[in-house]
C-alpha cells in the first residue's frame, strides 16, 4: 500500500477528498468516517455485513454498500473515489484493491490515516494490551468535562458523545490498536501506555505478532516516537520499554509515581480516590466503574486532562458521571432483582479484572464466558481458567471462531475441566445458548451479579436474561 499526501484540515470542498472505506462497519473503520465526513470530506464504504454501526452511518448520509465489488471504486454512486482506506489484513486480491490500483486511486493503510490525525494538532495515543478504550473514553471525556474540546477515535461507542468518534478544536486522542503491526510507524505528542503482555501473538502474521518481544519492541518505538510518554508504575516492565523516551511521566498507586491514586475506598458501583501529583493533592476523584484497573484508567485520564491544563475538579466531575464505553462493564439491566452486566473481557488478565470487578459489588458473582478464537483459547485457556476461579458460578459457551479454522484438540471444556480439577464447583459446559438464557432467567435472584464476558456476541444472552418475556 501507499500514502497519499497528508490529510487535509476541515475544508471548503475544493479540497475536500472522497474516501472510500473496506469494512466501514468495523468499530474502527466506522469512527474514521465520522472523523473524515466531519473534516468536510465525502466519505463512502462497504463492508461483508451491515449492522448498527452502517446502519448509523447511512443515517448520517454516509453511503454504505453490503459486499465488495469492484465499481464501488469507479461507478456512482460510491466512485470515483480519491482514496482507499484499508487495514493491512485485507487481501492484496480484494477486488477493490485491484480496481484500485488500476485507476491510480491512492490506497492508504488505515494506521497512516491516524497517524496523520495524531500528527495533525497536539495528539494523545493510547497503547497497550488491556485498557485502551475504557481509558480513551476517560481520557477524552475528562478533557471534555474540563472544557478542552477534544477529538477523539475510541473502539468503542461513548454515550457522551452518542458514538465512536468526536470532532473538537481541541487535542485528538486516540485509540491505536497493537493488532495492526502498522502502529509501530506512529508516534504522537503524549503516548499513554497502560500495560504490555502477550496479546496478539501468534499465528496469521498480517494481523498478528511473531514474538512477544516483537510486539513489545513495536510499543517501545511507538513511545520512542512520540514527544512524552506517561506510563502506568503498577505495571512491571513498562519502564524498560519507556527507556528510550523523550520525557517519562508515570501514574499509578506505586510509591514514586508521579500522579498517583491514594486513599483508595472502593464500594459497590465503584471507587473513590485522591489524586496527587508529586506528592501535592489535587482533589478528589471517582470512577463509576468497580474494579482496580478502572482506578488506574480514570487516573490515567485525570493525568493526561492536567497535562493540559484543564480544570481538574471539572474533569473529576465528568469522569464522575461516565459510566464506561460500549460493552466495557455495560450494565444491562435487571432480571428477578439481579444485576446484568456485559463485559469485553476475552483474554486471561481483562478476564481476571472483570471478576475482580465483580467481587467488589458483594453480590453472588455469576459468570457466562464465551472463549474468543481458537489460537487464542490453544494459547491461554489455563490462564483463563485460573482468571475464572474467583466467580461464583461459570458457564461457559463454545468457542466463538471469529473466523478462525477449528484446531484440533481445542474446545470450551478445556476450561471447564481445568476449573474442576482446580476445586470449583459450579462450573459447567454450556453448548445450548437458548438453556442458558432460560436458567438464568429462572433463577436469578436479588443479589445476584451476572456478568456475560467475551469479545464475540455473548452480550446478546446479557440482553435476552434482561428482555421482556418467559
Amino acid at each position: 500500500m501507499t500514502d497519499s499526501a497528508p490529510l487535509s484540515e476541515p475544508a471548503s470542498s475544493s479540497s475536500s477528498l472522497h474516501y472510500h472505506l473496506l469494512g466501514i462497519g468495523g468499530i474502527g473503520m466506522s469512527a474514521f468516517a465520522r472523523l473524515l465526513a466531519a473534516r468536510g470530506h465525502r466519505v463512502s464504504g462497504c463492508d461483508q455485513s451491515l449492522g448498527a454501526q452502517t446502519a448509523g452511518l447511512t443515517a448520517q448520509g454516509i453511503p454504505v454498500a453490503a459486499g465488495h465489488d469492484a465499481s464501488h471504486v469507479t461507478a456512482q454512486p460510491f466512485g470515483p473515489i480519491d482514496v482507499l482506506v484499508a487495514s493491512e489484513a485485507v487481501p492484496k486480491s480484494h477486488p477493490e484493491l485491484v480496481a484500485a490500483r488500476a485507476a491510480g486511486v491512492v490506497v492508504r493503510p488505515r494506521m497512516a490515516l491516524l497517524g496523520e490525525l495524531l500528527a495533525g494538532g497536539p495528539g494523545v495515543g493510547v497503547i497497550g494490551t488491556h485498557g485502551k478504550t475504557t481509558t480513551t473514553s476517560m481520557i477524552a471525556v475528562a478533557m471534555y468535562g474540563a472544557g478542552l474540546d477534544p477529538s477523539a477515535f475510541v473502539g468503542g461507542n461513548v454515550p457522551e458523545f452518542g458514538g465512536n468518534a468526536r470532532t473538537g478544536s481541541g487535542p485528538f486522542v486516540a485509540e491505536v490498536d497493537e493488532s495492526d503491526r502498522g502502529f509501530a510507524l506512529l508516534g504522537c505528542e503524549t503516548a499513554v501506555f497502560t500495560n504490555a503482555e502477550d496479546d496478539h501473538v501468534g499465528g496469521d502474521l498480517a494481523t498478528y505478532w511473531a514474538t512477544v518481544e516483537e510486539q513489545h519492541a513495536a510499543f517501545a518505538r511507538f513511545v520512542a516516537q512520540s514527544g512524552r510518554v506517561l506510563y502506568c508504575a503498577d505495571w512491571e516492565g513498562l519502564d524498560a520499554l519507556c527507556a528510550g523516551a523523550r520525557e517519562t511521566l508515570t501514574y499509578g498507586q506505586s510509591e514514586g509515581a508521579d500522579y498517583r491514586a491514594v486513599r483508595v475506598r472502593p464500594d459497590e458501583s465503584g471507587t473513590t480516590f485522591d489524586v496527587a501529583y508529586r506528592g501535592e493533592r489535587l482533589g478528589e476523584a471517582r470512577v463509576s466503574l468497580p474494579g482496580t484497573h478502572n482506578v488506574l484508567n480514570g487516573l490515567a485520564a485525570l493525568a493526561v486532562t492536567h497535562l493540559y491544563g484543564g480544570d481538574f475538579a471539572r474533569a473529576a466531575q465528568a469522569l464522575a458521571d461516565f459510566h464506561g464505553p460500549g460493552r466495557r462493564w455495560e450494565i444491562k439491566g435487571e432480571r428477578g432483582g439481579a444485576l446484568v452486566v456485559d463485559d469485553y473481557a476475552h483474554n486471561a488478565t481483562k478476564v481476571a479484572s472483570a471478576v475482580q470487578a465483580a467481587r467488589q459489588t458483594g453480590r453472588r458473582v455469576r459468570v457466562v464466558f464465551q472463549p474468543h478464537r481458537y489460537l487464542r483459547t490453544q494459547q491461554s485457556w489455563p490462564r483463563l481458567a485460573d482468571a475464572l476461579m474467583d466467580a461464583d458460578e461459570v458457564l461457559v459457551l463454545d468457542i466463538a471462531a471469529a473466523s478462525e479454522t477449528p484446531i484440533e484438540g481445542i474446545h470450551a471444556t478445556l476450561i471447564t475441566g481445568r476449573m474442576a480439577q482446580g476445586g470449583h464447583t459450579n462450573v459447567r459446559y454450556c453448548p445450548d445458548r437458548a438453556a442458558v438464557v432460560r436458567e438464568l432467567r429462572e433463577s436469578a435472584r436479588p443479589g445476584d451479579i451476572i456478568v456475560t464476558m467475551g469479545a464475540g456476541d455473548v452480550y446478546r444472552i446479557a440482553e435476552e436474561v434482561v428482555g421482556e418475556g418467559a
